[in-house]
């Protein structure tokens, strides 16, 4: 025998057992992620509704010609759209600005950041609940804009404030979770860059224009993409606060997708919607690699 066989023997070894380790997790992840994704996307092109003991029947894209024409859809993935703009710009922007705040060497700092933080490890569920008691008609914000608006404003129960009320619960419990991927940024940029920069006459406000901002690129386009993702596939506020009302004003397409599967048990229809949302998720995370590209591309 080769003398240099047990040799290759253990570099063979130690090549794969490294994937041995991985394995369990791998076929975790087989079961319960790809495997039911080759299934939704199979339902997909079938119809499997009602009486779920019968076999899916196959119909091709007679589910996506339905898609097409449905109007509830168009209006979900409408508000889902609004939604992305409305918010996405606010958690991009406002939590630079907390960050830059709270990255103040002063007093008490880090209690300001223990505050900002605090919604973020609040249940979304609780949090629901007390903003939809905050919205009610005899809650706390129309008590004190009673003086202005005696009515009050129907804050979940009219169509034109409902998914802005909503909006406004995503954007209070992620301002803090962004806070800290910019404070993270805002701390590995060197204070010698600030003085030099203090130095040629750019200090005040305008260092961030000159420096944070081209510095922080990196994270604005990772905040811009995660938060676009968050807010495609925003369910829970929906759910808790208006249930989609008041007449579907409210309604995204993950929760369109919900009452389709677990209301109506249009299981092969809601896989099509799944499917169309997976592509929207799919173009964002695309977008996100191409931004990361050309970051690196310019930082090199």
């Amino acid at each position: 025998m080769d003398k240099s066989t047990p040799k290759n023997w253990i570099l063979l070894k130690q090549r794969f057992i490294p994937y041995l380790f991985l394995l369990p997790a791998l076929v975790i992840l087989v079961l319960t992620v790809f495997w039911p994704a080759i299934q939704a996307f199979y339902l997909s092109f079938t119809r499997y509704e009602y009486d779920l003991t019968q076999m899916p029947q196959w119909i091709g894209f007679d589910n996506f010609n339905r898609l097409w024409h449905d109007p509830v859809f168009w209006q979900t993935l409408g508000n889902t759209l609004l939604y992305l703009v409305g918010v996405v710009p606010i958690l991009v922007i406002a939590p630079l600005a907390l960050a830059i705040l709270v990255n103040q060497k002063l007093r008490g700092m880090y209690w300001f950041r223990a505050a900002f933080y605090t919604p973020v490890v609040i249940s979304i569920v609780v949090a629901g609940i007390a903003w939809r008691w905050l919205y009610a008609e005899n809650g706390l914000l129309n008590q004190l804009l009673k003086g202005l608006i005696p009515e009050g404003i129907p804050w979940l129960t009219s169509p034109q404030f409902a998914l802005f009320s909503v909006m406004a619960v995503t954007v209070w419990k992620g301002l803090g979770y962004y806070m800290v991927i910019y404070l993270a940024g805002l701390q590995s940029i060197p204070s010698d860059v600030y003085e030099a920069a203090a130095i040629d006459g750019s200090d005040g406000i305008i260092k961030h224009w000159d420096i944070t901002l081209p510095l922080m690129r990196p994270y604005l386009a990772l905040v811009a993409v995660i938060s676009a993702i968050s807010a495609t596939k925003v369910f829970e506020e929906v759910y808790i606060m208006t249930q989609g009302g008041p007449r579907n004003s409210s309604k995204t397409i993950v929760y369109y997708l919900y009452e389709q599967a677990f209301t109506n048990l249009e299981i092969s229809y809601a896989c099509s919607i799944g499917l169309v949302l997976f592509l929207i998720i799919l173009g964002l995370s695309v977008l996100r690699l191409l931004l990361n590209r050309d970051t690196e591309t310019l930082t090199n």
